[in-house]
């Protein structure tokens, strides 16, 4: 049965940096370390990130507050309903509190709850924007 949740952490960008970023394809690799990333900020238009590995389509974008996807990658059988990310990105002190709600995720696929995001996303995009703050100074 699918399940949802929802993972949260603060990086040191404005939301505008996140979202623009999050919705480029050189953006999009820069903050993940991933490769080969298609992306356009146009609701509805299909992405492609990590090689191919996820795919799915812009479902809604408010810049810069909420990115809302479907996603779907290559570990997901036929049977398995696409699943859907909603980005939320709120201001605070240090930057950006981003709060990831993933639902409809396949049964069995516990990766991305248990540490995914965090090594996949978070930690490269701290480790990103970080950087881009210490060469600004």
């Amino acid at each position: 049965m699918p399940y949802d949740f929802t993972v949260c952490d603060v990086i040191p960008a404005t939301a505008e940096e996140i979202f623009d970023a999050w919705l480029n394809s050189a953006g999009h690799e820069q903050i993940t370390g991933g490769k080969s990333a298609s992306v356009t900020p146009i609701r509805g238009a299909e992405f492609t990130v990590w090689n191919g590995f996820i795919t799915g389509h812009n479902l809604e974008l408010d810049r810069p507050r909420r990115i809302v996807q479907s996603w779907k990658t290559t570990r997901f059988t036929e049977a398995d309903a696409d699943s859907q990310i909603e980005v939320m990105l709120e201001p605070v002190a240090d930057g950006t509190r981003i709060s990831i709600r993933h639902s409809n995720v396949p049964d069995g696929q516990t990766s991305y709850r248990d540490g995914g995001w965090q090594r996949s996303y978070f930690d490269p995009m701290k480790a990103h924007f970080g950087a881009h703050r210490r060469t600004a100074q």
